[in-house]
């Protein structure tokens, strides 16, 4: 949890809590205190902040009540508990000289204090919220530069908030409430019209997002094990479920590919639109449809893709044809999903494909490098058996000559998933070249070990531990009809060796590395 800086806004602590918390008579005199600031951590709080003490997994909040007088607080509103009853609450507010108000159930109203603190700002944004089991953080990055040749789009997602290609990397935004709230006026303050917002799966952050205001949701998918996650009741079910039930949601956008958005629809509010896609040529429209859009053909090319597509709406049948820099079918998906959206807002197809036609890929998602003259890189953050066979697979439909992989293994972390991981790349590569991923505290050499046990044929693997030189090498093998797979890594930029932490970019290896690779084949 994170205290909040100063943001300009000045509140009467009255006007704040009107009609959100339900004040004691005894409290009503400190109504006319000025607040500043909102802050959920002590150790932050900056002066003229209302301190919001909460009840924690661990520790009630009103632990720390010294040091937050200490730093200035204001006032202090409290969680009442058995453990904090308003009889203790008084001889505390005694003691420090400050008051301290009780507030019933206050965990469940800090989404609404810091939404009316910071002035609604997702009421003056266009939000798209994205849920799923897999896909939402490359959505909200593609989404989010479509979107940005109309409007300025920020997003707030796994790997950073911010605009494209300016993002900050640090505690997710959605991690509580006030953070979140934050978030959404700083980025609107900065220019932001749109924001693409990852919907979190933990139940506790997904509370934070109760008093933001959506404009549309977006279902990828449940993943692989979505009959599983479904029949028992799992988060990400309940996650999609939220978002879709958001007061004022004005659009649903359904990937008709996966079977729950049928689930999704039947409980949609019937003022809701709804747009709906599929990768299907031969599939149909839902029964309830503003707008569908269909992939009639899918070229999957060594430099990206090219779709032929149909939409049917307000303006009839529209057809266009989208080219894109991008790998995988699963990125076709997320294309349609952005046409949807786009198209949803009045814009015609052939425009919104000209849009999306120069979208980049998100930094260490199937993120490619390379031209028409150099091999073609690809660095993903693939880090598990089933991440790493998707990549693969997906590489598989682009017509490579050959696909050489080049990953390792965590350490500290599922030794089982090793073999699997060797046995993957080896059905799945023609070529692969182990290295350290972040061996951490455990032998990297152990854990080559272990990857290697997966391998019906070890002596055709080769290994090397420092990871630049095998990047170096695997891309020297390359010739421009091949595919190098850097996996693991993604977008990091800390490599992890126990005691020693080190600076290091599969990216930026990847762009020295087709440097000389270029000077040498001159």
């Amino acid at each position: 949890m994170m205290a909040l800086a100063r943001t300009g806004h000045v509140w009467r602590l009255g006007d704040l809590i009107e009609g959100l918390c339900d004040l004691p008579p005894e409290s009503e005199s400190v109504l006319d205190l000025r607040v500043s600031g909102l802050a959920l951590d002590s150790r932050t709080l900056i002066p003229g902040a209302l301190f919001l003490a909460c009840q924690g997994r661990c520790v009630h909040a009103l632990s720390f009540a010294d040091e937050a007088r200490r730093r200035g607080a204001i006032a202090i509103l409290a969680e009442s508990t058995d453990e904090w009853p308003i009889e203790v609450m008084r001889h505390l507010e005694g003691r420090l000289g400050l008051p301290v108000i009780p507030v019933v159930g206050l965990s469940s109203r800090l989404a609404a204090i810091a939404d009316r603190f910071h002035g609604a700002p997702s009421a003056r944004l266009e939000v798209f919220g994205i849920a799923g089991a897999s896909g939402k953080t490359s959505l909200g990055h593609l989404l989010a530069q479509a979107c940005s040749a109309e409007f300025s789009c920020a997003l707030i997602g796994s790997i950073g908030n911010g605009f494209p290609g300016d993002l900050h990397v640090g505690p997710s935004a959605t991690s509580d409430p006030l953070t979140l709230q934050w978030t959404l006026e700083d980025l609107r303050s900065r220019g932001a019209r749109g924001i693409t917002l990852e919907m979190p799966s933990q139940a506790p952050a997904r509370s934070s997002l109760s008093a933001v205001r959506v404009s549309h949701a977006l279902f990828t998918n449940q993943g692989r094990n979505q009959r599983v996650v479904h029949e028992e009741g799992g988060v990400q079910v309940e996650s999609v479920r939220a978002l879709f039930a958001s007061p004022g949601l004005a659009w649903a956008v359904l990937n008709l590919d996966d079977s729950f958005s049928d689930e999704i629809l039947a409980g949609l509010d019937p003022d809701v639109s709804v747009a709906a896609y599929s990768l299907r040529p031969d599939a149909h429209p839902p029964g309830r449809c503003d707008l569908w859009l269909q992939a009639c053909s899918i070229e999957t090319r060594p430099r990206g893709l090219r779709m032929r597509i149909q939409c049917t709406g307000d303006s009839g049948l529209e057809e266009a044809v989208l080219e894109v820099g991008l790998l995988g079918r699963f990125n076709a998906a997320n294309l349609m999903a952005i046409l949807a959206v786009l198209r949803s807002r009045s814009g015609s197809l052939d425009r919104a494909a000209r849009e999306i036609a120069c979208v980049r890929p998100v930094p260490g998602r199937m993120e490619c490098f390379g031209t028409e003259s150099a091999p073609q890189v690809v660095v993903d953050s693939a880090n598990t058996p089933e991440a790493l066979e998707r990549v693969l697979l997906n590489l598989r439909l682009h017509g490579y000559r050959r696909i050489i992989s080049v990953f390792g293994c965590d350490g500290s972390c599922d030794r089982a998933k090793r073999a699997r991981m060797g046995a993957i790349a080896e059905q799945l590569s023609d070529h692969i070249i182990l290295t350290d991923d972040n061996p951490r505290h455990e032998s990297g050499d152990a854990i080559l070990a272990d990857i290697l046990a997966g391998v019906s044929a070890p002596d055709e693997v080769r290994l090397e531990r420092q990871r630049g030189l095998a990047i170096r090498r695997a891309i020297a093998l390359a010739s421009t009809e091949d595919a190098v797979l850097v996996a693991g890594k993604g977008h990091e930029i800390i490599q992890d060796m126990g005691e020693l932490k080190v600076h290091f970019s599969d990216r930026a290896q990847v762009v020295e590395a087709l440097r000389e690779w270029r000077e040498g084949h001159h």
